[in-house]
């Protein structure tokens, strides 16, 4: 099939690659002319594992165009994705100026049958007023799909091509049948593709990113109860979780969630709701409660130190939102370390991949450094904010070492308390009771 995606972002990017690597022609059109540019000479704009070495092989093999020309994309392809941004907006709803523009676009670009796709997390009838955009500017039959995504960052690829399901709302048996051709490759496992109306299909979308969002901020509540009753969540979250009602998925403490999705999607909802006025309680708690875990550790820090916190020294390690990616928007480690400067504080901090990211946001405010134990020369303390990999194990005597004290406030409950206890760290997690030298 011939598929143009608009929008060169995390969502457009990998949809537009994943459909290419199973023998489909796509064309991937942006407005940003430095980002096609760079494209072309195989330069990826976004860190996601596997995706560099997918395009390359795609672009290689002639599946895989970039280019600006938005209208002759549209006309050359059958299926039109649109994978614009929808950040969010005043009041929290998501701002669909991207999304309007490009309705308007392909409705004056359309010259034949067209199937075009919502694949951006869009507010409930969005494809309704998409479709009546489009259907003011052509005489051309165009049907109009809802297909939100639903990857997770750091496993893009692996939940594209191996997807659990897929969710289509549409309200055209034609549209239908090419939308189910078009995903069959990639449900050989027998995992369903969900046929639905458009408006179930976007609230499917927000249901499931609210539900994992309140179960990271119940889980915090509870760890933060633990760190005061004397209670290990590690325990109760074990206990928990293995109770197959309830199951062991996202019931990790730790700092708060980030990202592009959770954040901004919950916030949606609330608007949505309030503007149909019904009060969304339990949503307004999912958002009060994650705001709050991001002060955890600045928190934390406070009561250790005391008045004394002005001048010190901190190594950070994190500062992606989650492993495997480069993404800090509403990034834990941007709420810390920017409290951090405010009370006095410096930062020397290491990430595996986000630095180039960091750097625009924090300028020369903090140190950056290519190594984690680099960032731990001179440093008072280590405070582990993302639970990267190569964390999970460190040379204990070689912090030690470093570290001007043996202190350690871990965001993600990466060790061990006895552990800690045996090598004379002072070690805080979450909700877990604190370790000190005896």
């Amino acid at each position: 099939m011939k598929l143009c995606v608009v929008g060169t972002g995390y969502v457009g990017l990998v949809a537009g690659t994943c459909f290419s690597e199973s023998g489909n022609d796509v064309v991937c059109v942006d407005v940003d002319e430095r980002k096609i540019a760079a494209l072309k000479r195989g330069e990826v704009p976004i860190y996601e594992p596997g995706l560099e070495e997918l395009i390359k092989r795609n672009v290689a093999q002639q599946r895989l165009t970039f280019q600006t020309d938005l209208a002759d994309a549209v006309r050359r392809s059958l299926i039109v994705f649109i994978a614009v941004g929808t950040p969010e907006g005043t009041n929290g709803e998501a701002d669909l100026s991207a999304v309007w523009k490009v309705a308007e676009q392909i409705g004056d670009a359309v010259n034949d049958y067209k199937v075009v796709v919502d694949k951006s997390t869009v507010p409930v009838g969005t494809a309704a007023r998409v479709s009546a955009i489009i259907r003011g500017r052509t005489s051309h039959p165009v049907d109009v799909v809802s297909n939100p995504e639903f990857l997770k960052e750091g496993a893009a690829i692996e939940d594209f091509q191996k997807p659990d399901r897929v969710v289509i709302g549409h309200r055209s048996e034609r549209a239908h049948a090419i939308m189910e051709e078009l995903y069959k490759p990639f449900m050989r496992t027998g995992n369903p593709i969900l046929f639905m109306s458009p408006e179930s299909a976007e609230m499917t979308k927000y249901a499931a990113n609210a539900m994992l969002a309140a179960r990271i901020s119940l889980v915090n509540e509870i760890a933060n109860l633990c760190d005061v009753l004397g209670s290990d969540v590690e325990d109760v979250r074990r206990g928990v979780g293995l109770d197959k009602r309830i199951g062991p998925a996202f019931l990790f403490p730790g700092v708060g969630y980030g990202g592009s999705c959770f954040p901004k999607d919950v916030k949606a909802l609330i608007t949505m709701a309030e503007a149909h006025g019904l009060p969304p309680r339990l949503l307004r708690a999912v958002d009060d409660v994650n705001t709050a875990q991001k002060t955890l550790l600045y928190r934390k820090l406070a009561a250790h130190y005391g008045d004394a916190l002005g001048g010190k020294r901190f190594a950070v390690w994190g500062l992606a939102f989650k492993p495997r990616t480069d993404d800090m928007r509403e990034a834990p480690a941007v709420t810390l370390i920017e409290a951090l400067l405010a009370a006095g504080a410096s930062v020397q901090a290491h990430d595996p991949v986000a630095r180039h990211v960091a750097e625009r946001i924090f300028g020369d405010r903090i140190a950056y450094c290519d190594a984690p134990y680099d960032a731990l020369r001179d440093a008072d303390a280590l405070v582990i904010v993302t639970e990267w990999g190569e964390f999970k194990q460190p040379d204990f005597d070689r912090m030690r070492s470093l570290l001007r004290a043996p202190v350690i406030f871990d965001g993600r409950n990466l060790y061990e308390l006895g552990t800690m206890k045996q090598l004379g760290f002072t070690y805080y997690a979450v909700g877990r009771p604190a370790v000190r030298p005896e």
